[in-house]
């Protein structure tokens, strides 16, 4: 079965509300073998969805609609289905009576008092395009849309997740399966790696991925995020066992070519692993940040039971405050900067003694939009101490003042990962 969504709004358009529906709606059609090609957004306009929706009936035969259902004068996804398949709309006279039931209930119950009548506008959700079902709205009060076309099936939904959500899982789901016949199962696999970019992930995968290429199952696709590259491997079959030994060669396979770089699987955390790692060597740990202002010791306090490992943070963002609070030697600071890699060994040796951890990790840089001791913006170094001695490593970062403070927290936290990972206790 191949599907494709089509999203309704103009507030979609202008960019007034994110597109939430298409990701959530995507990953519930993967999970059940749904193959999905295409995503679209159109305005309030007849015409642009009636077109919208014959184009998608000419390559798909199941068109998933969202938004456009509600009473108001630019609610147009009934007329944009009618035109599409050809048909007129008529008032189905049991969802309005339903309707008039509701709002006559809601009337009595709510602030306006008894005797409460809707607009008549309201009852516009009572209209179907020729020869279509209504889906029921456990939640709110327009109903869905299920027409039978020559080309496929159009379904049409509500677009506030709350009532979506409910009518897709009960109701377009289980049409969707009975259609489809024989249920087939998706498995995904997701390898979370770190510190190097996605073209250099994608290049240590090229082999396998041109190896699955010509069966296309399974799948191999990249997702890069934060600082971050995921590798989701994918397996359709006709249960999760049968999935899951179809993904296991691939996962082998892309295991060893990605190496250090690989720091977790599904839900794992680059965090989460630092911490895992600290927590199995019975160590402790104590950050100084300056460029990133917090950033590190917030992701490591985002996980549940960081304080059996995590001492604790400065912010040490001043050139005084590197001094006076974690005592980095003024020589340091005069001679290398306060953004050196001198500078942030000491950090991290500072705030190491002074938590009285066993490692110390220090961030320093420019994270822009000027550049800092003559030193351009992207510049980071970060710095490290514990039973492996002291190390560093400097880099620079391509991105604005935001995405710089994101991508050098990632490489700060990935850079003691790996430290911990090769240097055993």
């Amino acid at each position: 079965m191949r599907a494709e969504l089509l999203a309704v709004g103009d507030e979609l358009l202008f960019g007034d509300i994110v597109n939430g529906n298409a990701a959530w709606l995507g990953r519930q059609l993967a999970d059940v073998g749904v193959e999905l090609t295409t995503s679209t957004v159109v305005g309030d306009n007849v015409e642009m969805i009636a077109a919208r929706v014959r184009e998608a009936l000419g390559r798909a035969d199941t068109v998933i609609l969202t938004g456009g259902l509600g009473p108001t004068q630019d609610d147009l996804t009934r007329e944009g289905i009618a035109l599409a398949a050809g048909v007129a709309l008529r008032r189905d006279p049991f969802l309005e009576a339903a309707l008039r039931r509701r709002f006559q209930a809601l009337g009595r119950q709510g602030p306006v008092g008894a005797g409460f009548e809707a607009p008549e506008m309201n009852y516009r959700q009572a209209d179907l395009p020729g020869g279509a079902e209504p889906l029921p709205n456990e939640v709110g009060t327009a109903p869905g849309i299920r027409l039978e076309t020559a080309g496929g099936v159009v379904y049409a939904m509500p677009g506030v997740p709350g009532e979506m959500y409910p009518m897709f899982t009960g109701s377009v789901l289980p049409d969707l399966l009975r259609r489809a016949g024989e249920p087939a199962v998706v498995v995904h696999r997701v390898l979370r790696t770190a510190g190097v970019w996605e073209s250099v992930v994608a290049q240590a995968l090229a082999g396998e991925v041109d190896r699955l290429a010509p069966v296309g199952n399974p799948m191999i696709a990249f997702l890069a995020s934060g600082g971050q590259t995921r590798v989701r491997i994918s397996a359709r079959a006709g249960d999760r066992a049968e999935a899951r030994r179809l993904i296991e060669p691939v996962e082998e396979a892309a295991r060893a070519a990605l190496g250090i770089a690989l720091y977790g699987v599904d839900d794992d955390t680059l965090e989460g692993t630092v911490l895992r790692l600290l927590a199995e060597r019975g160590e402790t740990l104590a950050v100084a940040e300056s460029m990133t202002g917090g950033l590190v010791a917030g992701r490591l306090t985002d996980v549940a039971g960081a304080s059996a490992v995590f001492r604790g943070g400065v912010v040490s963002y001043a050139t005084e405050a590197k001094e006076s609070v974690l005592g980095v030697d003024p020589d340091v600071l005069a001679t290398s900067g306060a953004v050196s890699p001198e500078a942030a060994a000491a950090m991290a040796a500072g705030v190491r003694d002074l938590l009285g951890a066993t490692n110390g990790l220090a961030v320093t840089g420019v994270a822009g939009p000027d550049e800092q001791e003559s030193k351009p913006v992207g510049t980071v170094h970060i710095g490290m101490v514990g039973a492996f001695g002291t190390l560093t490593r400097s880099l620079r970062l391509p991105g604005d003042r935001r995405t710089n403070r994101i991508y050098a927290v990632v490489q700060a936290l990935d850079a003691l990962r790996r430290t911990l990972s090769v240097h055993t206790c």
